[in-house]
C-alpha cells in the first residue's frame, strides 16, 4: 500500500527571507535603469512609512505591488530575470534561522515542501534555485503581449488565495494534509494555515497574532539569533 507524501507550505517574504524580494527587485530595476529613477524615492518612502508605523506590513506590501505593476508595462522578461540574477546572489543568505532549520528537518523526514509568495515569479524561482531548493515555488506571473512585453496586468496571483492553491496542488500531486506544516507571517497566509495540521505564525503581524492566539496556534518569534516560543495556549 502506497503512503501519500506529507506536505509543508511556507510563505517567503518575512518568513524565510528576512527582507522583501519584491522591494529588492524594484530597487535593482531602478539601478539598471529599467525603471525610472523616481521609483526608488517612492520605494524608500513606502519603506520608511512602514518603519515609522504609518501603515501595516500588508498595506506596505500592496503598495509595492502597485508600484511594480505601474512600471512593468512595456518591459521585457529578460530584464526582470537579469535583475533577479543580480539581486538573489547578494541577498540569498539573509534568511531566518527558524525557517531554514524547519525546512531542513522536514526535508529529512521526506516532506514535499512548497512556498507561495506574492513577489514576481522570476525572483522567487531564482531565490529557490540559489538558496531554498524546495520542490515547488509559486509567485506572481505577469501577462505578456504578442511581442513578448509585459502588459502590466497580473496573469496568476497565488497570494490572493494560498489555501485554494494548496488544496489544488495536493490533489494534483497525490499528497496529504495529514501531519502537514504551514508557516506564515501575515493574514494573507491565513487561508493555508487553516488547512494544515501544524500552523505556525512566525514573527506575525498584529492581525495574524490575534487570530493565532484565538485558535491556539504555535507562535514563534526570532530576534537576532534567538528563537522564542510565545504561543498563547487556550485555557
Amino acid at each position: 500500500m502506497n503512503t501519500k507524501q506529507k506536505i509543508a507550505v511556507f510563505d517567503i517574504d518575512g518568513t524565510i527571507f528576512r527582507k522583501n524580494l519584491h522591494f529588492e527587485l524594484i530597487n535593482e530595476l531602478v539601478w539598471m535603469k529599467v525603471f525610472p529613477r523616481y521609483v526608488r524615492k517612492k520605494l524608500i518612502d513606502l519603506y520608511t512609512d512602514w518603519l515609522e508605523h504609518k501603515g501595516t506590513y500588508e498595506s506596505y506590501r500592496m503598495e509595492l505591488v502597485k508600484l511594480y505593476n505601474q512600471h512593468i508595462k512595456g518591459k521585457k522578461p529578460q530584464e526582470i530575470k537579469r535583475a533577479s540574477q543580480i539581486v538573489v546572489p547578494f541577498h540569498k543568505n539573509r534568511t531566518y534561522i527558524y525557517a531554514d532549520s524547519l525546512i531542513n528537518k522536514l526535508r529529512k523526514k521526506n516532506y514535499h515542501i512548497i512556498a507561495i509568495s506574492g513577489s514576481p515569479i522570476e525572483i522567487v524561482e531564482e531565490f529557490n534555485k540559489l538558496h531554498m531548493g524546495l520542490d515547488k515555488v509559486f509567485g506572481t506571473v505577469y501577462e505578456t503581449d504578442k511581442q513578448g512585453f509585459y502588459t502590466g496586468k497580473e496573469k496568476f496571483t497565488p497570494v490572493k488565495n494560498k489555501g485554494f492553491l494548496l488544496k489544488q496542488y495536493i490533489i494534483e500531486h497525490n499528497l496529504t494534509l495529514e501531519n502537514s506544516f504551514g508557516i506564515g507571517d501575515t493574514e494573507s497566509d491565513l487561508s493555508f494555515l487553516e488547512l494544515v495540521s501544524h500552523p505556525i505564525a512566525f514573527n506575525p503581524n498584529f492581525n495574524l497574532k490575534q487570530i493565532a492566539e484565538k485558535k491556539g496556534w504555535t507562535i514563534k518569534v526570532e530576534k537576532k539569533d534567538v528563537i522564542y516560543d510565545v504561543t498563547c495556549k487556550i485555557k
